[in-house]
């Protein structure tokens, strides 16, 4: 599709609203992000591209008045440098009037899985190449989510995208600055009960931690600190001895074996470093 498309397609949604108050349409977001276009780039890491699709998008007359006509969201790729992260944000905040919110991230694109079994891509189109989703870009997507929260105007919300599948993906993505996540790589493997599930290990966890409200701790996350990390060492160790994991030694002779295990390998470590610098001959 071309951007002549998306504007009509923008066009169009303008008068199905204008002409039907009762319709169903609640938001519209605008990809900048898809990497699966054969032969067409990622506008998003195109910033004078990206500068004129928002240009032009603002100039349409569903915008141009002092309230736009419907929320306008974008789907923002993945970035990687900070100078990335800063002319995506400049670009944007330059449309704060039309744009309601960013999500942040889309997909990573040009991943490749295998078929060892058939010995070829697991994947029909594009050669194999695809967009990487779900747990494996979850720590990607917090940088990004925080990072755009930093940089966006506040009139701008952050959606956060990649790797939501529990309650605890939802807090942690809140923590950096998002005002809302989207669920996709999940909802596709759980189906749509996954959406209720989700919201209710997320209200578990505010009760445990005293939340009455999101705002409490959305954009909060603290900084790195000793005690911060002490804290987290202490809270695994209870977890560990409350579950019985083998780890913490819970008498069936694991423990003793992982200890063993080590001292082998620190044996053999000490052995290699003697030979190369021939403190003993072997």
């Amino acid at each position: 599709k071309t951007l002549a498309n998306n504007l009509d397609m923008l066009k169009k949604i303008s008068s199905v609203i204008s002409e039907n108050q009762n319709n169903k349409i609640a938001a519209v977001e605008l990809n900048l992000a898809c990497p699966n276009i054969v032969g067409k780039p990622t506008i998003g890491y195109d910033f004078e591209q990206m500068e004129d699709v928002m240009t032009q998008v603002s100039s349409l007359p569903c915008f141009s008045g002092p309230t736009p006509l419907f929320p306008l969201g974008v789907k923002l790729p993945p970035y990687f440098d900070r100078p990335h992260f800063e002319m995506a944000a400049n670009i944007l905040n330059k449309h704060k009037n039309i744009l309601r919110y960013a999500a942040s991230i889309n997909t990573i694109g040009n991943a490749l899985a295998v078929d060892p079994v058939a010995e070829m891509p697991a994947v029909r189109a594009n050669g194999g190449y695809a967009g990487l989703s779900g747990p494996a870009v979850k720590y990607t997507a917090l940088a990004n989510v925080r990072q755009m929260r930093e940089l966006l105007h506040e009139d701008i919300d952050v959606v956060g995208v990649g790797g939501v599948q529990s309650g605890m993906d939802a807090f942690e993505m809140m923590l950096c600055g998002a005002r809302a996540v989207q669920v996709g790589t999940c909802h596709w493997t759980e189906g749509p009960k996954c959406f209720d599930r989700i919201a209710d290990e997320l209200r578990a966890i505010m009760e445990e931690r005293g939340y009455a409200s999101v705002d409490e701790f959305r954009g909060k996350l603290k900084e790195w600190s000793k005690d911060g990390a002490a804290k987290s060492r202490a809270a695994r160790v209870a977890k560990k001895a409350k579950g019985g994991d083998v780890k913490s030694g819970g008498g069936d002779g694991a423990g003793t074996n992982q200890s063993v295990l080590i001292a082998i390998l620190f044996a053999i470590i000490a052995v290699l470093l003697a030979d190369k610098f021939q403190i003993m001959s072997l």
